[in-house]
């Protein structure tokens, strides 16, 4: 998988000057677009712009929330934390990962919309290119070109009637649409 450097300075300065970037990429802002992998009426989920493995994935809430614990009543965490499970769920049936780190970054001074990251730790990555080491951008991001843009987490199952499960939902599920037999490049959104 090709890594390039990523422009940690410009990035920096885009989350603390610039809109909050789930808001910019929920109304549409061209610059914040991303690929929606799974929505409902108070989640979204979407791949990464800066991947650092295959089928890294963001889950937020719709409403502008900044701190998980004040902000989020016991039911909207509960619901939160229940769309993370489903669609770490679909990521590792697709990347096949040996681990599945789930972490929320962010703070008031950037990126402060609360948002919980998924990435899928690949098997076979030496112990010490794995935990931090696989998730600092300083290490160089996936690349690849958008029109190579795989239609793989487009497959998420809608939500089921609660009798099928105690989430409400069906377990999400990633099939891969082309046949492939290998999860595809994940592109970089820029």
């Amino acid at each position: 998988m090709n890594r390039q450097a990523m422009d940690l300075e410009a990035y920096v300065d885009r989350t603390r000057r610039g809109p909050c970037f789930v808001c910019a990429f929920l109304a549409g802002h061209p610059d914040y677009a991303r690929e929606t992998v799974f929505e409902d009426d108070h989640h979204v989920a979407f791949l990464d712009r800066w991947p650092t493995v295959l089928g890294k994935v963001l889950v937020a809430p719709t409403t502008h929330i900044e701190h998980v614990v004040r902000d989020m009543d016991e039911a909207a965490y509960a619901r939160l934390m229940l769309v993370v499970r489903e669609v770490a769920l679909a990521v590792e049936a697709v990347c096949e990962s040996e681990r599945t780190y789930l972490y929320s970054l962010g703070s008031q001074q950037g990126n402060a919309h609360l948002h919980w990251h998924i990435a899928g730790l690949p098997s076979g990555v030496p112990y010490q290119q794995q935990q931090f080491h696989a998730l600092m951008t300083e290490h160089g991001v996936l690349s690849c070109h958008r029109r190579r843009q795989p239609l793989w987490l487009h497959a998420f199952a809608k939500p089921s009637p609660p009798r099928e499960s105690c989430t409400g939902r069906t377990r999400l599920a990633v099939r891969d649409p082309a046949g492939w037999g290998q999860v595809p490049n994940q592109c970089d959104h820029r």
